[in-house]
């Protein structure tokens, strides 16, 4: 017998509800469904990535009024949709009794294979509706490799820039930060590539 339907959610009942929850769930078109990581888990590679992210950010915003976020805090996508990035920049009046982040000028994604699909599409298109958003940021973690997703300054299109190289910075002056690529893959090592054959 299958497991029974679970009806559809708004965001505060959503919230009341994932109190007495065990894990974190995400609100997906109005149905909890579990948040990847609780049922997989991160990956060193992961975990290592999003630390490393979140400590040079944490410096950086100090006394600016932005604040790095982890999953535990929500973003919404939509009247319908939850979402948890591994990371947000949150910039704004620190509201103390709130599961979700207000005004996010970034959201970090550290990508892993099994959220590398989602993740680059689903999540993308969603965060890039989201208003207050200036930078969506892609983090790989098989290789060395990020893609930064920029507003532009109309507020319209965004713009993308693919970084590799371990000197490339990433720049986000929207948030008075940058983040360089050898502080977000400190101390990580990568699978070597197979060698061609002979």
């Amino acid at each position: 017998m299958g497991e029974p339907a679970i009806r559809r959610m708004s965001a505060d009942e959503f919230f009341a509800w994932q109190r007495d929850q065990d894990g974190l769930y995400e609100l997906v078109d109005g149905i909890p469904v579990p948040h990847v990581k609780m049922m997989t888990g991160a990956s060193v590679q992961h975990d290592r990535a999003t630390v490393n992210i979140i400590a040079s950010l944490h410096g950086q915003l100090r006394g600016s009024g932005c604040r790095p976020t982890t999953d535990d805090v929500a973003l919404r996508t939509s009247i319908t949709t939850i979402r948890r990035p591994d990371i947000t920049v949150e910039c704004g009046d620190l509201a103390r009794d709130t599961y979700e982040n207000r005004s996010p000028r970034l959201v970090v994604e550290v990508l892993s294979p099994s959220t590398s699909s989602i993740d680059r599409f689903k999540k993308l298109d969603e965060y890039r509706r989201h208003p207050t958003l200036r930078y969506i940021l892609l983090v790989e973690t098989r290789f060395s490799g990020a893609v930064l997703y920029r507003r532009d300054e109309d507020g319209g299109a965004w713009e993308t820039s693919a970084y590799e190289a371990m000197t490339d910075r990433i720049d986000l002056p929207a948030i008075g930060a940058a983040l360089d690529l050898a502080d977000i893959y400190e101390d990580m090592t990568f699978e070597r590539e197979p060698e061609p054959p002979r």
